[in-house]
C-alpha cells in the first residue's frame, strides 16, 4: 500500500525555486525536492508545464515547511513577491521568519 498518490501524514513538504535558462523563477512545493526537480528537468509529462522546454534548469533554493496546507500557503506568498525579493531569498537562503 504504497501507492504514489497516498499522503502520508508524518511527510515534510518542501517549498522550491527553479531558475530557467532565461533567468526566470518557478516556484513549487513538494515533500521530496530531488525527485520533483528531476522529473522538471526530464521534460516530461509530470513536469510543470510552465518549465517544459525552458532548460537547462537549475535549482537554486528549497525549505523544509511542514504540512502540505503550510507549503501551500508559502507558494503563494512567494508567488505574489517581486522578482528583486525573490532573488533576495534565494541570496538569503532562508524565507524571513522561517524559524517562527
Amino acid at each position: 500500500m504504497n501507492g504514489e498518490n497516498e499522503t502520508n501524514i508524518n511527510e515534510v513538504w518542501h517549498i522550491y525555486l527553479v531558475r530557467t535558462a532565461v533567468n526566470t523563477l518557478y516556484c513549487g512545493v513538494t515533500t521530496n525536492v530531488v525527485r520533483r526537480f528531476s522529473e522538471h528537468q526530464r521534460n516530461g509529462t509530470k513536469a510543470a508545464r510552465y518549465l517544459r522546454g525552458k532548460g537547462p534548469l537549475t535549482l537554486v533554493w528549497s525549505q523544509p515547511v511542514g504540512t502540505r496546507s503550510e507549503a501551500l500557503k508559502l507558494e503563494y506568498r512567494v508567488k505574489r513577491l517581486t522578482r528583486a525579493a525573490k532573488e533576495q531569498l534565494v541570496l538569503s537562503g532562508q524565507w524571513p521568519g522561517a524559524s517562527d
